[in-house]
């Protein structure tokens, strides 16, 4: 109950400094309400779960958040960013090392009036599917703690030629497409401008085979590790130029030249893999190339370094190996704070959910990382297989889900009969009132469809 309560501080501050970004005090409370309800045990987050488990007779409040009030959820995305940066680094040690990550995940759609929306290969469905994408950036503080300090949502070139098309999803006058590559400086340069300093950036493929992105970040001496396919090409100190796959084939066929390096400890214990890495051509730039122990699969990496930073192997695979927990943070805002569970259209609306949403995510993110060696008493780990397990394992750290349990248990709201009665009555009429009308629609194809002649 004690981390329950440090919560609950740290979730007062971040929402009070962000007090002068609302014109008015009104949606200042709501949103401070909006946060709170995501860091709920509610099912789903949407506008109408939301309002009521606030409190409110409509979802009317809500929605006017979301779409029409007047405040500046960028502001509001950099305190965020200042809160969860500042806080991460006060428990890191200076050695350990700060990463910003980047990867984009999904939202499954149906229908086609949806800002963004499109036919297009979703990561969360493991498919092509109708959905929207949005490019997020996480800050990573090794053995410390990570969360969602930026975004910005991908928007099809076709949507965005067409007038008609912008107006009803809302798109802003001045948005130029992008690639997600060019949507990833435009994130960065947020986080730069407020201060943000990383050791490496890192991301998938997507970003390793964006020329522009790692021009930018070169032209600001930032180092980078850069997921790469394997027949991204590759030019030698030897001269020639070869595909990543074919780097491996003609130069790493002697055993000598992988070194088993873990990756970081995960859950089961360390991940081991075989690394090699080759200069290129490119004064600081290296391929380092990840093998499988196994199955010998092979994943590649386009790094660089600049200038006065120290160059070691190590120093490349801890920070290619930081890269998965914005899988992690995806998995926890979707799964426990609604990242993906808005019902919203718009841009501007889609936009301001997810600000919100990383709010949440940030006061769960800090508060465990404050409470993850207090918090700590698991047994020695195993010596050797013969190792006898110990009488008492301990406990792991609290997690972000952990202390989300426990500050909703510490702050259970009860409503009264009036609420709940109320919200019954509101949502039935509201529903009533939608089968009226696709039935009335209903009737108006089938008049439609009898005066076609055959």
């Amino acid at each position: 109950m004690v981390e329950a309560g440090r919560v609950g501080d740290l979730l007062k501050g971040l929402i009070d400094s962000v007090r002068g970004c609302f014109a008015r005090v009104e949606p200042w409370i709501q949103a401070g309400e909006y946060v709170r309800a995501c860091m709920s045990d509610l099912d789903k987050r949407n506008g109408w779960s939301i309002a009521e488990w606030i409190g409110d007779a409509t979802p009317d409040k809500t929605q006017r958040l979301l779409n029409h009030a007047r405040w500046d959820d960028a502001g509001v995305m950099s305190a965020i960013r200042r809160f969860l940066i500042v806080g991460l680094d006060r428990v890191a040690a200076r050695r350990w090392l700060a990463i910003a990550a980047l990867d984009e995940t999904g939202q499954q759609k149906t229908g086609a009036a949806t800002a963004g929306v499109k036919r297009q290969y979703m990561g969360c469905a493991g498919r092509v599917a109708n959905g929207i994408n949005t490019v997020h950036l996480a800050y990573v503080r090794q053995h410390v703690g990570h969360g969602l300090i930026g975004s910005r949502q991908w928007i099809p070139r076709e949507q965005l030629a067409d007038a008609a098309t912008r107006e009803r999803m809302g798109l802003p006058a001045d948005l130029a497409f992008a690639t997600k590559g060019e949507l990833a400086v435009q994130v960065l340069s947020d986080a730069y401008t407020d201060g943000m300093r990383v050791d490496f950036v890192c991301g998938d493929e997507v970003y390793g085979a964006c020329p522009a992105l790692r021009s930018y970040l070169e032209g600001r001496g930032q180092g980078y590790v850069l997921r790469v396919a394997k027949t991204f090409q590759v030019a030698l100190n030897t001269g020639s130029r070869l595909s990543c796959a074919d780097v491996v084939a003609r130069h790493l066929k002697n055993d000598r030249r992988w070194h088993i390096v873990s990756a970081g400890a995960g859950s089961k214990g360390e991940r081991d893999y075989a690394w090699a890495w080759i200069t290129t051509d490119q004064p600081r730039h290296w391929l380092l190339i990840r093998r499988h122990l196994k199955t010998g699969e092979c994943a590649y990496h386009y790094c660089h370094i600049p200038a006065g930073r120290p160059v070691t192997l190590k120093r490349l695979v801890t920070a290619a190996g930081l890269r998965w927990p914005i899988e992690e943070t995806f998995t926890f805002g979707k799964d426990y704070f609604g990242l993906d569970q808005s019902q919203v259209r718009v841009h501007i609306a889609i936009r301001r959910h997810t600000v919100l949403v990383a709010a949440a995510l940030a006061v769960c993110a800090l508060a465990a990382a404050q409470a993850r060696h207090r918090t700590n008493s698991q047994a020695p780990p195993p010596t050797s297989p013969a190792s006898l397990p110990p009488a008492d394992p301990g406990l792991i750290p609290l997690t972000v889900a952990e202390i989300k349990r426990l500050f909703n248990t510490a702050t259970a709201r009860a409503h009264s009969l009036w609420q709940v009665t109320r919200w019954s009555w509101w949502r039935r009429r509201h529903q009533a009132r939608a089968h009226w009308h696709h039935k009335r629609t209903r009737l108006a194809r089938k008049t439609e469809l009898a005066q076609v002649k055959p």
